[in-house]
């Protein structure tokens, strides 16, 4: 059942209309039949794998949190008796055994991610280890299936594990409930990565209906929809036709399927993000904003801190934080210094956990190594950003460049779009050879088909498609642009008179009949991020 089918639309209409019929302490049941109906839906039997892990790591987190608890009340009780070193005692055995619990639910969870997504890609590097070797050794190649949004709750699971190793809250008593924040079904497919002090309580309340809510949760189900349908499918087009046929073209036409890409992942992945958050409202839920208009970043770390907010926010958390901060980063940071001086070496920690991060960002991202020279590419531009900086601000000294002017910001942000759309060329591309090759196509052009000869064709679109392309491009950076100023569209349209919004909506609506779904030239494809 595909989040943008007309299924699904009717799917959450009868979850909505039983979900404000049953009394309030019962609305959570709703959300966890529904979630898991929907889950049988798209993956079958593949439902148990999720909820065998969803139960494993609820008893993980009662143990942790009973742990905590024991701990807690011995020293309480015994306060008066107990020696500074026993209660030192005591609070060391708490963590080591805390220490066990989480280990072994990371290492379950993971350990499923990593053999179903990834088995097959250590398979195969292992079978070509082995042959440059020259041993017979072979790893079989076996054909798994993945559970609908594995990567996305498995990272819940290790967040919630890792909270609760940190005492930030207290464990779910429930299982039931936390099968609810394991599995809700607007967010399984492709996320926000929801953490459980932010999301859980919101599902458990029972919230009651509100008009208002369920307007602006339309709004965004539609200018969601109208972002799929209308730009991320059309722009599809030629760019599938480029990067299906890469040699044969190049130059510019290289450099417009990358950016067209680009363009395609944003409206694509952000559409579908829109979508659940408005499912989610209609509930009267508020999931994580995931975007928060990413091509007019400035520099590449700025647009990691715009684009997938939650999982930058995971591994800034979860990997990056916990690494800059060990032992051994301080023992390289000592060592460092001594090498490279006090201004470099205090760096060189801080730029290992990025190395680490930006691999797992790409790692994340699929089972192949282009994924993970996609997350280096990025990586590698925030690290000679933050090391060079200095040498930036003397050159634009030295160039008497004004930074405070509009004309430098918009440089900045092409740069940064550029850098970006070069780097999808690693995520797109069928293999490494391909996006390397594309690189080169860019520049050195000979032997392949002119700009006009292929402007000329179409590139698989007409010359009306173009031009309906054209303006919800410019209707999307106009958006993008009022948002940005920090104006909500949902609150401007809800001060209008009743006229207006209705013009608006019904004008919004045709559309997206007329050129989503009935003048969809592919038929509506899958969201990109759910293959993640």
């Amino acid at each position: 059942m595909a989040v943008i089918s007309g299924v699904f639309m009717l799917f959450v209409a009868v979850t909505a209309l039983l979900y404000f019929l049953v009394k309030k302490e019962w609305r959570w049941v709703v959300l966890l039949i529904a979630s898991y109906v929907f889950f049988w839906m798209n993956s079958k039997w593949l439902l148990f794998i999720m909820a065998g892990s969803s139960l494993f790591t609820y008893f993980i987190g009662r143990c942790i949190h009973k742990n905590t608890r024991t701990a807690a009340w011995i020293l309480k009780e015994n306060a008066a008796v107990l020696l500074p070193a026993d209660k030192k005692s005591i609070k060391a055995e708490k963590k080591s055994k805390n220490k066990k619990f989480l280990l072994l639910g990371l290492f379950v969870n993971f350990g499923i991610l990593l053999f179903l997504k990834y088995y097959n890609f250590f398979g195969g590097n292992f079978n070509h280890l082995m042959q440059l070797l020259g041993i017979e050794a072979r790893a079989r190649s076996l054909d798994l299936l993945l559970p609908l949004g594995i990567s996305f709750y498995t990272l819940q699971a290790a967040a919630y594990l890792i909270d609760l190793y940190r005492e930030k809250y207290a464990a779910e008593k429930s299982p039931f409930r936390f099968l609810l924040f394991m599995s809700y079904f607007p967010l399984i497919t492709q996320g926000p990565i929801s953490r459980y002090d932010q999301l859980a309580k919101q599902l458990y309340r029972g919230h009651e209906f509100s008009y208002e809510r369920m307007t602006r949760g339309m709004q965004l189900i539609l200018w969601g929809l109208m972002k799929k349908l209308i730009i991320a499918d059309r722009i599809a087009i030629p760019v599938n036709l480029i990067f299906d046929h890469s040699s044969t073209y190049g130059g510019v036409l290289l450099l417009f399927a990358a950016m067209g890409y680009g363009i395609q992942v944003y409206t694509d992945f952000s559409g579908g993000m829109d979508i659940v958050r408005g499912v989610s409202r209609i509930f009267g839920i508020e999931l994580a904003e995931n975007f928060r208009q990413p091509y007019f970043s400035r520099s590449i770390e700025e647009f990691w801190r715009r684009w997938h907010i939650t999982l930058g926010a995971w591994m800034k958390d979860y990997v990056f934080y916990p690494l800059s901060l060990s032992r051994f980063s301080k023992k390289i940071g000592k060592v460092s210094r001594k090498l490279f001086g006090s201004q470099t070496g205090k760096k060189i920690p801080t730029f290992l956990a990025m190395f680490v991060v930006y691999f797992f960002v790409g790692f994340w991202h699929g089972a192949q190594w282009k994924y993970i020279v996609y997350g280096l590419w990025n990586g590698v531009f925030i690290m000679s950003g933050i090391l060079l900086e200095g040498r930036y601000v003397w050159l634009c000294k030295k160039l008497r460049i004004n930074t405070e002017t509009f004309s430098w910001r918009l440089f900045q942000i092409a740069r940064t779009f550029l850098i970006c759309s070069v780097g999808r060329l690693f995520s797109r591309g069928e293999n490494l050879k391909t996006a390397f090759s594309m690189i080169k196509g860019m520049v050195w052009t000979s032997g392949r088909s002119s700009f006009a000869n292929a402007v000329k064709g179409g590139l698989g679109l007409t010359p009306a498609n173009w031009i309906l392309l054209l303006l919800m491009l410019l209707l999307l950076v106009a958006v993008d642009m009022i948002h940005e100023k920090g104006i909500s569209i949902s609150g401007f349209l809800g001060k209008q008179n009743l006229i207006f919004r209705w013009v608006v909506y019904y004008l919004a609506i045709l559309s997206l009949l007329i050129f989503g779904i009935y003048g969809n030239i592919q038929g509506g494809t899958g969201f990109i991020y759910q293959q993640f």
